[in-house]
């Protein structure tokens, strides 16, 4: 879909504030109401704008296990399992790559045991060759970026 610099703004105006009204964002990119409206409207119906959300910070809520894992998966099972592991709760994105490993796992959880369970559960799906995980220390940035 092609987009112009209006939907680039109204766009990075939702990133940084979802909670505007039409009223706001159009008194702040100074057009009408009627515009950002049916230009919002627009990008919702092809899906530009999938949905509108909040940032959490988990680590507040007590998810202060942050880790990334990398699946090896044989016999042409990666979609399936990766349907599959993306329906887990704790499971933030899943991710196809290129490199040694077939896939790539973020999730988040309250404790290491939690972790281990998971990773446990993961490593006893059929298909599911090798798994290497890594635990994330620091998070630096985590947002959605600007258009």
């Amino acid at each position: 879909m092609e987009t112009d610099t209006l939907d680039k703004n109204i766009l990075n105006t939702l990133i940084e504030n979802s909670r505007l009204s039409y009223r706001q964002i159009a008194k702040k990119l100074k057009v009408s109401v009627a515009t950002v409206m049916h230009r919002v409207n627009r990008l919702e119906d092809v899906q530009v704008i999938r949905q509108f959300t909040t940032a959490i910070d988990y680590e507040k809520l007590g998810y202060d296990v942050t880790v990334l894992i990398e699946v090896r998966i044989s016999k042409g099972k990666l979609i399936e399992i990766e349907k599959k592991v993306a329906t887990h709760p704790n499971v933030v994105a899943v991710y196809d790559h290129t490199g040694p490993f077939d896939a790539l796992i973020l999730a988040k959880f309250k404790t290491r045991a939690q972790m281990d369970q998971f990773l446990k559960k993961l490593q006893a799906h059929d298909f599911v060759e090798r798994t290497e995980t890594m635990l994330v220390l620091n998070t630096v940035k985590e947002k959605q970026m600007l258009v």
